[in-house]
C-alpha cells in the first residue's frame, strides 16, 4: 500500500479544512442575510397595513393609494385579491409572479379579508449580487489559503524532508555516519537528529567492540590453543615418562586456566560499559589475591621464583570478580614470564594491586613503546598477551594501568581501581 507524503497530507487536510470552514461562514451568512431580510419585511409590512388600520378606524371612507412598490388587496382597497396572492394569514416571502418578487402580507378572513404586496425585485437582485460576492470572496480566500498553505507546509516539513532523506542515505557497512540538519529547522526535528545521531554513536561504539573482540580473540586465543595441542601431542606419545606426562598436564591445566582470564577479558570488552554496572559487586582483595597468585604458580616451572604477598587493609572493591580476578592474573601471568628468579611481590590496598617483578625491567623507550601500543586500537601489547586486554578492560571500567622500572631492576605494574 503506497503512503502519501507528509506534505501532501497537510495540504490536503488544509484544504478541506478550507473549504469546509468557507462553506460553512457562507452557509451561516446567507441563512442570517435571509433571517434578517424576513424579519425586516415582516416589520415593514405590519407597521403599514398597522396605519392602514389606523386610517380606517379614524377617518370615515378611507381608500388606500398604492404606491409603484406597495399595493393593497381586498377590504379597503378597490382591488379584489389576485389569485396567486390569496395565502394563508401571515408574511409571506419570495412569491413570484411574472418575473417579480413579492413579499406578502395577508389577514383577515372572508368579506374582511386584506393582503398587501411589497415588491421587493430589485432588492432581491441586489441580494443575489451580495450573496455572489460573498461566494467569490470565500473562493478567493480558499485560493490564498490554499497558496499560504502549500508555501507554508513545505517550509515546515522541508527539514523532516532532509532528515529523511539523510536516514536514507545512510549505509549499514560505513562508521562515522552523523545526520546533518539545517540550523533554523524546528525544535522537534533538531531532537530526533540528535537523538538519532546518538544512536549511530552507539551502534558505531557496538560495531568496534565486536570487531575488536573478533581480532583480540583470534589473536591471542590462538597462542594457548596452540599450546595445549602441542603440549597433550607430546604428552600422548607413548615414549614420554609419566613423569614427564604429569609434567605436561600440569602445563595444560595452567594455559587453561590462562584461557579462562583471556575469554573473562574478551566477553567483558565486548559488553556495553553500562551493562557492566549490573555485574558489580564487593570484592575483598585480600582473599582473592592469593588463589590468583596460588593459581599461576605452576606458570614459574623451573623458575627460581618466590611470591611475597603484602595486603594493607582495608581492600575491598565495587567490581565485577571474574574481571578483576582475570585482570590481576594477567599482571602476575606478566611478572612470572618476565622473571628467571628473585621475588614476584603482590602489594594490594584499597585503591589497587601493584605487582612487582625482579626482571630486567623496561627501558623507556620500551616503556614509550607499550603504552603506545595499548592506545592504539587494535595493536597487539608487547610484554605479554594480556597487557592490551588490560589497559581495555580498564578503559571499560575506569581504572588505570601504570607500568614503570625498578631502580634495583624490574618492572612494577600497578592497577588502580575506581
Amino acid at each position: 500500500m503506497a503512503t502519501k507524503s507528509l506534505r501532501r497530507q497537510i495540504m490536503l487536510g488544509m484544504l478541506a479544512y478550507t473549504l469546509l470552514l468557507s462553506l460553512g461562514i457562507a452557509t451561516y451568512g446567507v441563512t442570517v442575510i435571509k433571517n434578517v431580510e424576513h424579519l425586516i419585511w415582516e416589520s415593514l409590512l405590519r407597521s403599514e397595513f398597522e396605519y392602514f388600520l389606523e386610517c380606517q378606524r379614524t377617518e370615515a371612507g378611507y381608500r388606500w393609494d398604492d404606491t409603484e412598490l406597495l399595493r393593497l388587496f381586498g377590504k379597503g382597497s378597490d382591488t379584489p385579491i389576485p389569485a396567486e396572492f390569496d395565502l394563508p394569514a401571515g408574511v409571506h416571502d419570495g412569491i413570484s409572479v411574472e418575473k417579480k418578487q413579492f413579499v406578502v402580507l395577508a389577514s383577515g378572513i372572508g368579506p374582511d379579508r386584506s393582503v398587501m404586496t411589497l415588491d421587493i425585485t430589485n432588492i432581491e437582485r441586489v441580494e443575489r449580487q451580495l450573496i455572489w460576492m460573498i461566494l467569490g470572496s470565500a473562493a478567493v480566500l480558499v485560493c490564498i489559503l490554499v497558496l499560504v498553505t502549500i508555501f507554508g507546509a513545505r517550509r515546515l516539513v522541508r527539514p523532516l524532508s532532509s532528515l529523511a532523506r539523510a536516514i536514507a542515505e545512510l549505509s549499514p557497512d560505513q562508521n562515522g555516519q552523523r545526520v546533518q540538519i539545517e540550523p533554523h529547522a524546528p525544535k522537534e526535528a533538531q531532537v530526533i537528529a540528535e537523538r538519532l545521531n546518538s544512536y549511530l554513536v552507539q551502534i558505531d561504539d557496538f560495531v568496534e567492540r565486536e570487531r575488536k573482540f573478533i581480532r583480540m580473540a583470534s589473536h591471542e586465543l590462538r597462542t594457548p590453543l596452540a599450546v595445549v595441542v602441542s603440549t597433550a601431542e607430546v604428552a600422548l606419545d607413548p615414549l614420554v615418562s609419566p613423569h614427564s606426562t604429569e609434567a605436561h598436564l600440569r602445563r595444560i591445566l595452567a594455559t587453561a586456566h590462562e584461557m579462562q582470564n583471556l575469554v573473562t577479558l574478551l566477553l567483558a570488552l565486548a559488553r556495553d560499559p553500562a551493562r557492566l554496572q549490573s555485574m558489580m559487586e564487593l570484592v575483598d582483595l585480600a582473599e582473592l589475591v592469593p588463589s590468583i597468585v596460588q593459581d599461576h604458580r605452576l606458570l614459574a616451572g623451573s623458575k627460581e621464583l618466590a611470591f611475597d604477598i603484602i595486603t594493607t587493609p582495608p581492600c575491598s572493591i565495587h567490581a565485577p570478580r571474574q574481571i578483576v580476578s582475570a585482570t590481576i592474573g594477567n599482571l602476575v601471568r606478566n611478572a612470572i614470564e618476565n622473571s628467571e628468579h628473585g621475588t614476584i611481590r603482590v602489594i594490594t590496598t584499597g585503591s589497587g594491586v601493584t605487582v612487582q617483578d625482579s626482571g630486567h625491567g623496561v627501558s623507556e623507550s620500551e616503556r614509550s613503546r607499550i603504552y603506545t601500543q595499548l592506545a592504539r586500537a587494535g595493536s597487539a601489547a608487547a610484554g605479554g598477551i594480556g597487557l592490551e586486554l588490560i589497559a581495555r578492560a580498564c578503559a571499560h571500567l575506569g581504572w588505570r594501568l601504570d607500568i614503570d622500572s625498578l631502580e634495583s631492576g624490574g618492572t612494577k605494574a600497578t592497577l588502580t581501581f575506581r
